[in-house]
């Protein structure tokens, strides 16, 4: 059973912590004014801005952090600075059981992936795959779009997903309904044979990645094929695959041939084409929430995330 957060108040702390990569202060302190002028307060993590390499901080001071916004009564919701790398180095660090007593929102994407896998199934938590304070809020040219879906974090409100928003292909037809899990392939893949291996299961299973070329990408779908992964989901969305094009196309299958290789013999629906992930705009969605995608009107309707 999925548990969800309440909703968020003008006036409300949002706790902002670094559990991944290392942040630049001028990107950090951008995407704040982003999260003040939705009318909240910012609270920092005490390591927030700390370096160890391609980390922000030693794995026990960016557990620390996490643990500590989830304890403090004031924070009623914790945005993840950026991903990077790192999240996976934590997960054995993380205090579960408060977690499970005081549920709040989180949201973050990419290297959070880990996070949302591992915190949704060992608590039931419904966190939010979405725009990040400095890698996205932090641009100049945030959009719109992905800022008017922060308001779904006050207002309990289904996200229903258009062509009104960008063009949606299908790959293969159907109608699927179930818990939406995922987010980026190569985190997913990383779970596997470890303690928070994706379930997947008549879910509906959402991917996106950037910087990755066909033949990784290839690799990755593979892992999941033979896992089980794709086989068991009921539906699986292909979110944003940025800079993911080969770059010699005589020598390479293409991004779009690596998709009709793995998902067109799943006999299960496959829709291609939502700005979810490393992209601008950045839609969020609540991860763990049941959701519906149905190829013939090209849509995907998530039920809300938080509760009044």
């Amino acid at each position: 059973m999925f548990v969800k957060a309440t909703v968020w108040k003008k006036g409300d702390t949002i706790g902002i912590v670094s559990p991944a990569g290392p942040i630049k202060r001028e990107e950090l302190e951008r995407g704040i004014k982003i999260v003040e002028s939705l009318g909240l307060r910012v609270k920092l993590g005490k390591h927030v801005f700390d370096k160890y390499g391609y980390l922000a901080g030693k794995d026990t001071d960016r557990a620390a952090d996490l643990n500590d916004m989830f304890k403090d009564n004031e924070v009623k919701g914790i945005i993840c600075s950026r991903g990077g790398y790192g999240s996976g180095r934590i997960v054995e660090l993380l205090d579960y059981e408060v977690i499970k007593q005081k549920p709040k929102v989180l949201l973050g994407y990419s290297d959070i992936t880990y996070l949302h896998t591992a915190i949704r199934q060992r608590t039931g938590l419904i966190t939010f795959h979405g725009p990040m304070v400095a890698s996205d809020m932090g641009e100049s040219d945030f959009a719109k779009l992905s800022y008017d879906l922060l308001q779904q974090f006050f207002i309990p409100q289904d996200v229903i997903y258009t062509t009104a928003i960008s063009p949606l292909e299908a790959i293969v037809h159907g109608k699927a309904t179930g818990a939406l899990v995922g987010g980026n392939l190569s985190l997913l893949t990383s779970t596997l044979g470890t303690p928070d291996e994706i379930d997947t299961k008549g879910k509906l299973l959402l991917l996106e990645d950037v910087a990755e070329p066909p033949y990784k990408i290839d690799s990755m779908l593979n892992q999941l094929k033979h896992a089980g992964k794709l086989e068991q989901a009921e539906g699986i969305l292909i979110g944003d695959f940025t800079d993911c094009d080969a770059k010699d196309p005589e020598t390479s299958l293409s991004f779009d041939q690596v998709l009709v290789d793995y998902l067109t013999d799943l006999e299960k629906p496959v829709l291609k084409g939502f700005r979810i992930g490393h992209c601008n705009p950045n839609i969020t969605v609540p991860l763990g929430t049941e959701a519906t995608m149905d190829t013939k009107t090209k849509t995907l309707h998530v039920s809300a995330g938080v509760r009044a």
